[in-house]
């Protein structure tokens, strides 16, 4: 028999061992109609617990604040979705129906292992982190995800890190499978002393572009006035709309270039200029938003939030967007810009490109469920190995992160 390549699961433990919790992902995809479960198994020691319970809480947390800043016991942060469960002992009201690989896991495990499950709401944002400066400690600015597993007699007893098992997961989006039409945008300016005009048409060659992925950008100038256009100047922008008490938006470059390119009075130009925005080049810019966790090398600039329509964007917490900026410097006349809006994104796993499974009629399922018997009563089916791997978030040159307890 060949290797087979094992299904992944992620463990992470209790420092005192006690507790420990499986995931079979890190990363839950928000396919705006719903939003991937965060469901997964917790082992644990009944021995150690005597007359306390097992719970597991996750929390959806928007850092607005450096932690080194708080005072008088204020904390510049602000749960935007807490939702805790019992999951030993078990509780009715939270029995749902196991995943296929929940219930390897179960089996594997023993009788200690328990299942747990959330449905995380459809209006919550995706994770987020504002870059830190050089000087800054503690946890970054942004919005996270955090998994809590913790023995206790009651839910609302401090908790304990010696016997509580803390995790950071991301909720995500990926790129739409339908984009938008291809952004254009034109606008004129009359001078002063000056019969015509100075006209400006830009276009993008498409609204929706992937992560590394360069920018075309066609500029068309049509220069009818007595002015001279001196340069060109193209930027990619990324506007972070900050939703908490009210709403604040910061803007910045990640990418530019210049020309020195002029167009005389009454002649044209067609320009086609390359932009590609990334955090390699933008590393020193504090409160630039990114994917994800930082201090590691494995994020990017932030994708563009998609939101669904009618949601509450007070609890969006942070919504990202991309514009290029397409600026005419003329002489002794003022600026001439444009703005074009545009997506930027990952593209869709092969397997996430059916967000949604086919419905199943009634007489197909139970032919499914018959035919699965049978095989478990002849020969079992084949199955891959289950690869257990420490849920520590590894960059991309393979470092773990050790300065950072809460991964």
């Amino acid at each position: 028999m060949g290797d087979r390549t094992g299904t992944r699961v992620y463990k992470k433990s209790s420092p005192n061992s006690k507790l420990t919790v499986y995931l079979g992902k890190r990363d839950f995809v928000d396919h705006l109609d719903h939003v991937d479960p965060v469901d997964g198994v917790l082992l644990v020691d009944p021995e150690y617990l005597k007359d306390r319970k097992v719970f597991v809480t996750l929390t959806c947390v928007f850092r607005y604040g450096r932690e080194d800043l708080d005072v008088l016991g204020l904390s510049f942060r602000k749960d935007l979705f807490v939702r805790t469960l019992q999951v030993f002992p078990p509780l009715k009201e939270n029995e749902k129906s196991v995943s296929r690989l929940q219930e390897r896991l179960l089996k594997k495990l023993g009788e200690h292992a328990h299942a747990f499950f959330f449905n995380v709401p459809q209006n919550l944002p995706c994770s987020v982190t504002l870059q830190p400066g050089p000087e800054d400690s503690g946890k970054a600015c942004g919005v996270d995800y955090e998994l809590r597993a913790f023995c206790a007699k009651t839910a609302e007893e401090k908790i304990h890190q010696r016997n509580s098992v803390h995790l950071v997961i991301r909720k995500i989006q990926f790129a739409p499978e339908t984009p938008g039409p291809q952004p254009m945008v034109e606008t004129s300016r009359s001078f002063l002393m000056s019969d015509r005009s100075l006209h400006l048409e830009a276009s993008l060659d498409k609204e929706l572009y992937y992560h590394g992925e360069p920018i075309s950008v066609n500029v068309q100038v049509t220069n009818s006035s007595s002015k001279t256009v001196k340069r060109v100047k193209i930027s990619v922008r990324q506007f972070a709309d900050i939703c908490l008490f009210s709403t604040a938006q910061y803007k910045c470059a990640v990418a530019q270039v210049e020309a020195e390119h002029q167009v005389c009075p009454s002649s044209t130009s067609c320009q086609v200029y390359t932009l590609t925005p990334s955090l390699g080049t933008n590393r020193e810019k504090r409160g630039l938003a990114l994917d994800g966790k930082l201090k590691h090398e494995d994020t990017n600039l932030a994708s563009s939030t998609i939101v669904k329509e009618g949601a509450n964007k007070e609890t969006m917490g942070i919504l990202v967007s991309y514009r290029v900026k397409v600026k005419l410097v003329v002489s002794l006349g003022g600026d001439v810009s444009v703005e074009l809006p545009f997506v930027l994104m990952h593209p869709k796993p092969a397997d996430q490109l059916s967000s949604q499974p086919p419905p199943v009629a009634p007489e197909a399922a139970a032919r499914v469920d018959m035919n699965l018997i049978e095989f478990d009563v002849k020969t079992p089916p084949q199955v891959e190995d289950l690869v257990f791997e420490d849920f520590t978030r590894l960059g991309l040159t393979g470092r773990k992160n050790e300065d950072e307890p809460f991964c």
